[in-house]
């Protein structure tokens, strides 16, 4: 009997990191996939990013919109609420066996919270993980204790889900999916990126992208200036921005960027979204990944690329070498970028390796996915590390004397 798999997007960012899944399960003969599309793939001010989707050749099976025209607490609050509403009717249209998720964002939440009640098991990817620095951290580890199959991208984060209450036999650690691009895609050249986003490579290329720390109150605009202000200092240097998902405070930041290009057309550039193919073979040839980016810590260190990376929004994530951590004002940034293009650093860009695993997370994804028992429910029991086995029910704790 066929699965019906309905797989989640609500942004350019976990689409691209999707795909690889994405053409494993269409693939699959025993699973019947869906395809639902949400969050910012859906707002004109966001590149309605639906339409490479479609291009790239899948079929969308619903569409649910949830993002407001704010990007207030409040607005965000309303668009979970709308999602919540908007998720629950479209499963009962599509009827799946499974959805499947990837991260931390508001609009997942929803989506997960809206299977949670209508009964239908959730398959979690890069479950957890910490970013201290983002309300994300809290709604990814509600949507570890909605979720029934887990696949994370370490051993660590492996551990700290079972940590959570969750059984180990539906915990995998798989590695992260967003290294399956680098391993499949065919990365274009730098005369092709130069011909596609239409600009030269200097001597020096960076590539930046810096999102709100949502745990921080109004930090974005001050933090995103200092960062502009170090950037706008040095030499001869591409400077390729990719702006802001639809976070709390995101249009100020996608503001700035606007302005800041208007300065230097030839040395600076922004794009609302590149695409994974465009974005990854950018950061084969870049100096470093620069601001908050989970791409910075999670592939450029594939490539042998360094990262400066800004504050705590990525704080308490497994990191390699090649990441330089650096408070978000413009001192601390400027010796980042001394340590960035030091003899030492690029010694060590020779060296180092990446802990998330091979490349090769989307087959075994599927392969678990495709085996594991067709099941209509979301009951658990909670395992409890103390006694290191699932607790029946009715057992009690008794404490100690």
């Amino acid at each position: 009997m066929n699965k019906t798999v309905c797989l989640i997007t609500g942004s350019r960012a976990d689409y691209g990191l999707l795909s690889p899944l994405l053409d494993e399960l269409q693939a699959d003969s025993e699973i019947h996939l869906q395809l639902l599309v949400t969050g910012s793939h859906l707002s004109p001010e966001f590149g309605l990013t639906y339409q490479e989707i479609e291009a790239d050749g899948y079929q969308i099976d619903e569409k649910v919109e949830v993002v407001m025209s704010s990007d207030s607490s409040v607005g965000i609050c309303k668009s979970m609420g709308l999602g919540l509403i908007s998720f629950s009717e479209a499963y009962s249209r599509l009827n799946p066996d499974l959805i499947v998720v990837l991260g931390d964002r508001y609009e997942i939440f929803s989506a997960v919270s809206a299977a949670h009640i209508s009964r239908i098991p959730v398959a979690h990817l890069h479950g957890g993980e910490v970013t201290e620095g983002a309300f994300d951290d809290a709604l990814r580890h509600a949507i570890t204790k909605m979720s029934y199959l887990h696949f994370t991208a370490t051993e660590d984060y492996r551990r700290r889900v079972i940590q959570l209450g969750e059984d180990p036999s539906r915990v995998f650690n798989v590695g992260a999916i967003g290294l399956d691009n680098i391993t499949r895609l065919n990365l274009l050249s730098r005369e092709e990126l130069e011909v596609c986003l239409d600009f030269k490579f200097k001597h020096r290329n960076l590539l930046c992208t810096f999102h709100p720390v949502t745990l921080e109150s109004d930090t974005a605009e001050t933090q995103m200036q200092h960062l502009l202000n170090v950037l706008e200092q040095q030499e001869d240097t591409n400077i390729i921005f990719t702006k802001s998902n639809a976070d709390t405070s995101g249009r100020v930041i996608n503001q700035m960027i606007d302005d800041f290009v208007q300065k230097d057309r030839d040395h600076y550039h922004a794009y609302v979204s590149l695409g994974q193919l465009r974005y990854l073979s950018l950061m084969q040839y870049v100096d470093a990944v620069v601001g908050n980016s989970s791409s910075g810590i999670i592939e450029a260190s594939s490539f042998g690329v360094g990262t400066v990376n800004l504050g705590d929004r990525q704080k308490g994530r497994i990191r390699s070498k090649l990441v330089i951590d650096c408070a978000p004002d413009e001192t601390t940034i400027v010796t980042a970028f001394k340590t960035l293009y030091s003899p030492d650093f690029e010694k060590l860009r020779k060296t180092a390796t990446n802990p998330y695993g091979d490349g090769k997370s989307a087959p075994r994804i599927a392969r678990i996915l495709r085996e594991s028992p067709l099941t209509q429910t979301t009951q658990k029991s909670f395992y409890d590390l103390a006694f290191d086995r699932v607790m029946p029910h009715g057992v009690k704790i008794v404490p100690a004397d």
